[in-house]
């Protein structure tokens, strides 16, 4: 993907960014980030002989948006990460000179092959290339883009990023691909493909084609353009226990808006489409998500959490963008459920219980919780009216505080999830915009609630949906309490609290590994 952030003048050179990163208060320890510079969309995430490949938007010159590369990082566990050598650069000349944008990782018999959008001027077409077999260098296709326009007698909004996946069985199997774009004046689209060898592309039509008029200014609105689509199926082939879902970010004329996906079914050349959702109650900080099966036949996700500060802030900093805890994504009733993936509990150190099985009190700080490196599982039962307070990177004089709120509504019908950020930085430049979104609820109003907290990320699993965003308190050193409290009657069944140990080594990390 893409948005329309420029190279500022006068920004700091690519000099120093991994030591000014690396004593930026506000930078995650156990989220991956990029060693410098800026980071944006998962890319190419595999799971590729046993190791873990996630690919990344990257600009290792400053912390800005511009002629961006592929990042590459490596793993065994999901938890620690090597930073791996540059995959793609844009070229001196041809079709992304100007940028190597967001694509995927497919298996073509054996070699595997990056396709991804190259950027030339204003124009976004798809491009290939192969890699060696341990995935760290790749040789561009001479003959890219390998399409080279869009569909003809369509008016589009833009068209870039890809999901591409192979169809069929034995000797009749074809590739497949997602484009994703928009239909200028009717709304976001995914253009569909199909090949033989991955170069000669053959135009099907739109998967699908949202309706941009429809919910203009709401939290599931499907705006004019559809980013980073992502197309894949959960259960069984069996036609009852199958779930398709489609994946989309919602942009519009250069802005970000939300991840979304429709569930439904895929059939021939078409997406019919029962629900939309909304992904992460987070918005933009949880952006341009990517997924891929592992061997483990487990569907694995991340996201880009983009930053709530200044573009001065960030080149001051050293560095841009983190990308998400990655997750597990099952299917649920009503949805998607996600949950961190269980392999984050490595990271866990010292453990702090709190005594369960007493109603929580109007507030109580916990002292014995402090951190900003925390990973926090509770579970409370709400009665119907009742409304519980979770706080987060408290200063002592409570000036800066982060509330992550948790209510049931009065018929005890259905619950909400919000998390408050209006005083979670004294710092008026920075975004504090309340976040929420709708909590499914059994009838013991049971809410199993974890958040995990890094610094300046911060992401909420409650009963299996997700709220994602950022907080900069400006004296991060004195907001690290943590307190819990409630209005109505509440039940604290469980409080575990764990420290998280950092996922990296001490030190700043080479730019160009």
């Amino acid at each position: 993907m893409t948005h329309d952030l420029t190279f500022p003048s006068g920004s700091h050179t690519a000099e120093g960014l991994a030591e000014r990163a690396l004593r930026d208060p506000h930078r995650p320890r156990f989220h991956f980030t990029s060693p410098g510079g800026w980071l944006n969309d998962p890319n190419g995430l595999s799971h590729w002989n046993g190791v873990y490949h996630l690919f990344y938007q990257y600009n290792p010159l400053a912390a800005a948006h511009h002629r961006i590369h592929w990042g590459h990082a490596t793993s065994t566990d999901l938890v620690h990460w090597a930073d791996e050598p540059v995959a793609l650069v844009p070229g001196s000349d041809g079709p992304d000179r100007d940028g190597c944008w967001s694509g995927v990782l497919v298996d073509d018999r054996g070699v595997p092959t990056l396709v991804y959008s190259g950027r030339h001027g204003e124009h976004e077409l798809p491009c290939v290339a192969r890699g060696s077999a341990d995935l760290r260098y790749w040789t561009k296709d001479p003959a890219n883009p390998v399409i080279t326009a869009p569909p003809e007698g369509v008016d589009i909004t833009a068209f870039r990023d890809h999901c591409v996946w192979r169809e069929g069985s034995g000797d009749n199997t074809v590739w497949r691909q997602l484009v994703g774009s928009g239909i200028r004046g009717i709304g976001g689209t995914a253009f569909l493909y199909e090949s033989d060898d991955l170069r000669s592309w053959r135009y099907v039509g739109p998967l699908l084609t949202g309706d941009a008029s429809q919910n203009q200014g709401e939290l599931d609105w499907t705006g004019t353009m559809w980013e980073c689509v992502d197309l894949f199926r959960l259960g069984e082939d069996e036609e009852a226990d199958r779930t398709d879902v489609l994946v989309f970010s919602a942009w519009d004329e250069g802005t970000t808006h939300h991840p979304l996906y429709w569930t439904g079914r895929y059939q021939g050349d078409t997406f019919i489409p029962t629900a939309l959702h909304r992904l992460d109650y987070g918005g933009r900080y949880f952006y341009a998500p990517q997924s891929t099966r592992d061997e483990h036949g487990r569907r694995i996700m991340f996201g880009w959490l983009q930053e709530g500060r200044t573009d001065e802030a960030n080149a001051q900093a050293g560095w841009c963008g983190v990308m998400s805890l990655p997750r597990v994504v099952t299917h649920a009733t009503g949805g998607l459920h996600q949950a961190p993936v269980p392999e984050l509990t490595e990271l866990r150190r010292e453990r702090v219980e709190v005594a369960p099985g007493r109603p929580v009190d109007p507030y109580t700080r916990l002292p014995a919780v402090r951190g900003d490196q925390l990973d926090i599982e509770t579970t409370l039962r709400l009665a119907p009216g009742a409304t519980v307070r979770l706080v987060l990177r408290e200063t002592p004089d409570g000036a800066e505080r982060t509330v992550v709120e948790v209510s049931r509504s009065h018929d005890g019908a259905s619950g909400t999830l919000r998390l408050h950020r209006e005083t979670s930085s004294l710092d008026p430049t920075v975004d504090t915009e309340p976040r929420y979104g709708e909590l499914p609820l059994d009838p013991d109003g049971r809410v199993d609630l974890r958040v995990l907290v890094d610094h300046s990320a911060l992401e909420i699993f409650a009963n299996g949906r997700a709220l994602t965003a950022r907080i900069y308190p400006t004296r991060p050193d004195e907001a690290v309490g943590v307190g819990i409290g409630a209005d109505g009657d509440v039940a604290l069944e469980r409080f575990d609290a764990w420290q998280m140990a950092s996922a990296f080594t001490d030190g700043p990390r080479p730019l160009w590994p």
